[in-house]
């Protein structure tokens, strides 16, 4: 029987190996021209050029934590790494040549589709088709979602480290050896690439990285099979494990779609900019998106103890105060002078802010 000791191991080699690559994978990065140059648009403020190296080095933890999984991968995860791989070389070459919108997209969804082929999909409703395009919008969603959150040094890894520490919870709790492995080395990944990505940053996630991580949360959501509760109860779990991502993708699409304004333009209108305009330090800002995703990880966990009517209830009040406050922040000028942000500071003063 699995012990959540026995996972351990495997967080600890996949940390220590992204701790201990991301300084090649950031050479090499720079090698290659994957390079992060601040003000080729509006949203890369950054003083310098930084490289986008995360995607490597979490690539170089992923294989060293599954090498001490001692038997064969799993069909599922085997199917969630192929992904993985899919996009990440998808989005290295993003990294290099900028690809237009449609050809992003269309890695995205052969990335899907891999899934789908080796049946990793949703299992919701008696029709499959209905199944299989409610696995091309989820995984796709959470692609674009990390894509779009990784907005500031250490975010959409916080939130993905977060992320894969409930998973690797609940999946333990359901007996699924193969996930709780793989949400562990994931874990393990974050934590560790987290050193040199946190504030200031030394290596970007790029889109390789932020879109790799993307896949691989959607594909643990996706094969997440509860035992001994009913969907009624669990059918919300990944979603609101994944909230904070889902709630600011869901931010960008509805006003860059009310400003007529192209999807993938970048632009400094992201929860993280917003919390900014209200006053809050680039550190409290990020602090603030992640215990907004460990408490929505929390209350996932609440839920399954509950009644299936509390729990829809309690789901009803999360999507109700995430509505208000998607519309609150909706209301920040995003348009203003880049004067009305809180001013530069060093980052020895934003922490004692």
């Amino acid at each position: 029987m699995l012990r959540i000791a026995d996972l351990f191991p495997l967080l600890l080699v996949s940390a220590l190996t992204a701790l201990a690559a991301s300084p090649l994978a950031a050479y090499l990065a720079t090698r290659l021209g994957l390079l992060d140059v601040p003000g080729s648009a509006p949203h890369k403020q950054h003083d310098q050029a930084i490289p986008d190296g995360g995607g490597m080095a979490l690539v170089l933890a992923l294989a060293a934590g599954f090498s001490l999984v001692g038997e064969p991968l799993d069909a599922d995860v085997l199917a969630i790494l192929s992904g993985a791989a899919l996009i990440g070389l998808w989005g290295m070459w993003d990294d290099r040549v900028d690809l237009p919108p449609l050809v992003k997209l269309l890695g995205q969804l052969l990335a899907a589709l891999l899934l789908i082929g080796a049946g990793v999909q949703v299992r919701i409703f008696s029709s499959q088709t209905w199944n299989i395009l409610l696995t091309l919008l989820w995984v796709t969603g959470m692609i674009n979602a990390f894509n779009f959150v990784d907005s500031m040094d250490g975010l959409a890894l916080g939130l993905g480290g977060i992320a894969a520490a409930f998973f690797m919870l609940v999946t333990l709790d359901s007996g699924q050896l193969p996930l709780a492995q793989t949400s562990a080395i994931l874990l393990g990944a974050s934590a560790g690439l987290y050193y040199f990505n946190a504030l200031p940053a030394r290596i970007f996630l790029g889109d390789s990285g932020a879109q790799m991580l993307g896949l691989l949360l959607a594909g643990l959501g996706v094969a997440y099979s509860p035992v001994g509760l009913l969907q009624e109860v669990s059918w919300f779990t990944p979603i609101l494990v994944l909230g904070v991502p889902i709630f600011d993708a869901a931010l960008v699409i509805l006003d860059r779609t009310v400003a007529h304004l192209p999807l993938y333009r970048g632009r400094l209108d992201h929860t993280y900019h917003r919390l900014r305009r209200l006053g809050l330090s680039r550190n409290r800002a990020v602090l603030s998106m992640h215990l907004t995703g460990a408490t929505l990880g929390l209350l996932s966990f609440i839920a399954m103890d509950m009644t299936p009517l509390g729990a829809n209830l309690l789901a009803a009040a999360v999507l109700l105060i995430g509505a208000a406050t998607l519309t609150f922040l909706r209301r920040v000028d995003v348009d203003a002078d880049d004067e009305n942000m809180l001013p530069a500071m060093d980052y020895e003063e934003e922490e004692r802010a």
